[in-house]
C-alpha cells in the first residue's frame, strides 16, 4: 500500500511519461503489466500509482522503493529491464527522486 507519510523512510520516484497523443492507453497497460508480473515481485518494492493525465500525453508512475540501493537492484533485473525498454520505445520519461516533505490530509 502506498504511504505518503514524513516520517516514513522510503525512496519515492515520480516518473513522468510522454506520449504520442492515442499511445497513453498502450503505456498504461504496460506499466500496469510490469507492475503485476515483476515489480510487485522484486526486493524492496513498496508500492506502484499509475495516473493518467487528463491531457492525453502524459503517464504518471508514483512509485515507492525501500531504498536507492533496492531501486537499483531492479534496474539489474533483466525482466524489469524488458519492460522498461518497451516503455521506453512508447515514451519519454523524466524521473524525479523525492523525499516526502510533509503530507497533509483531511482525514
Amino acid at each position: 500500500m502506498s504511504t505518503i507519510e514524513k516520517s516514513k523512510n522510503v525512496l519515492t520516484l515520480v516518473n513522468i511519461f510522454t506520449v504520442e497523443p492515442g499511445r497513453q492507453g498502450d503505456l498504461v497497460k504496460l506499466l500496469l503489466e510490469a507492475t503485476e508480473r515483476t515489480m510487485r515481485h522484486l526486493p524492496g518494492f513498496v508500492s506502484a500509482n499509475i495516473h493518467r493525465g487528463l491531457d492525453g500525453t502524459r503517464v504518471i508512475n508514483y512509485a515507492q522503493w525501500e531504498s536507492m540501493a533496492t531501486f537499483e537492484a531492479m534496474h539489474r533485473n533483466a525482466d524489469a529491464q524488458a519492460h522498461m525498454k518497451a516503455a521506453a520505445a512508447l515514451a519519454q520519461s523524466e524521473p524525479v527522486f523525492c523525499e516526502v516533505v510533509e503530507a497533509v490530509s483531511i482525514r
